[in-house]
């Protein structure tokens, strides 16, 4: 095999599929990466068994073939080169003489015939929508989710399809983030699915600009295409908690509350915590929104927001870095606090289409 590629689409390329591959695989060829030539064509695929990269670029193919070379050294070569273009030529054995600019290398690679094939994906569904929109909800919800993998089910990013609607939606059973779209276009009806954490960041990495995307869901797996990526992984098992029911049906207090000013102050206040006490109060009363935190070990500390509330004065508890998280993914300059009580759920909204649901600290 023997193939010239730009250097620079070469080097994009490996970027992105190598990031898939584990640190610690204990078989070789997981830690390469494929290399098929054909048809004036490269096509670069990597694996970890649970997800699979793949993506195609210009190649003038002088002889068509196909291999595996290490990827990280790869990318990590061609990142040091300084020519336009690289040459590679591969042998029988799978050696790969590496050329560019007055750089001559040799790269130890593996048979193709050796790594691990793709598992067949039957689509169930299919939803189309702008990358920008789907890196937003990821932004707007990864926070949320589970990191005990004891709870494998809330580890991942339940993906729910109704009535032309999609959300997204992440729970560690202390807060929940949730938000919905409209996409480009959905097809194949409602259903559930839930995708690993670590999936979505990945698709989150390749998502660029305003190009439509495909993701396509099936019984096992799903996939994502984006521009001339294509990202398949496998499902996380089993069933979703009915997130809807935490949801309070209605709210005693509505505060609109400006989302840059809060967050600082949330902050502010934050630096009088401890390992000891992880909590901040936030006392409505008087058209006021006052925020206070002390601990034994650091002090005390409080602030004050002017907002738009005449009820009866009561506070609320929150751990200050769940209450943190929604603000610094949403770009929205007013959030909505709705509240009953101080033991009850609480729910912010910020921006179309945004929940997020705490459940405040109840102190001894």
């Amino acid at each position: 095999m023997k193939f010239v590629v730009d250097r620079e689409k070469l080097q994009r390329a490996l970027a992105h599929v190598s990031s898939i591959i584990g640190a610690r695989s204990t078989l070789p060829l997981l830690g390469n990466v494929l290399i098929e030539a054909e048809d004036g064509e490269l096509t670069l695929t990597t694996t970890d068994l649970e997800m699979r990269m793949t993506t195609s670029i210009e190649a003038d193919v002088e002889t068509a073939g196909k291999t595996t070379l290490p990827a990280r050294k790869l990318v990590s070569l061609v990142g040091t080169m300084t020519g336009t273009s690289v040459t590679v030529n591969v042998n029988a054995q799978d050696h790969a003489q590496v050329s560019c600019g007055t750089g001559r290398f040799r790269l130890l690679g593996l048979a193709a015939s050796d790594f691990p094939a793709a598992a067949e994906f039957s689509v169930v569904r299919e939803i189309k929508l702008k990358e920008n929109d789907f890196k937003r909800m990821i932004g707007h919800v990864s926070y949320a989710a589970c990191s005990d993998d004891s709870r494998k089910v809330l580890t991942g990013v339940l993906m729910s399809v109704r009535e032309s609607n999609l959300t997204m939606v992440t729970t560690d059973g202390k807060r929940m983030a949730m938000q919905e779209i409209v996409p480009e276009e959905i097809s194949g009806g409602d259903g559930d699915a839930i995708i690993a954490i670590r999936t979505m960041n990945e698709v989150r990495r390749l998502l660029e600009g305003d190009r439509v995307m495909t993701l396509r869901l099936g019984e096992k797996q799903c996939s994502f295409e984006i521009g001339s990526f294509v990202l398949t992984a496998k499902l996380i098992d089993g069933n979703y908690p009915n997130y809807r029911q935490v949801i309070p049906q209605s709210f005693n207090h509505v505060v609109e509350i400006p989302t840059a000013a809060l967050l600082s102050k949330i902050e502010a206040v934050s630096l009088v915590l401890s390992e000891n006490s992880l909590f901040i109060v936030m006392d409505f009363e008087n058209n006021k929104l006052k925020l206070a935190a002390s601990s034994a070990e650091v002090g005390d500390g409080n602030d004050e927001i002017d907002v738009e509330y005449s009820g009866d004065a009561f506070n609320v508890s929150f751990n200050p870095a769940f209450l943190a998280d929604p603000l610094k993914a949403t770009d929205a300059e007013i959030v909505k606090f709705k509240l009953n009580d101080s033991v009850n759920p609480v729910a912010i909204e910020a921006g179309e289409g945004f929940l997020y649901v705490i459940m405040p600290i109840r102190k001894k």
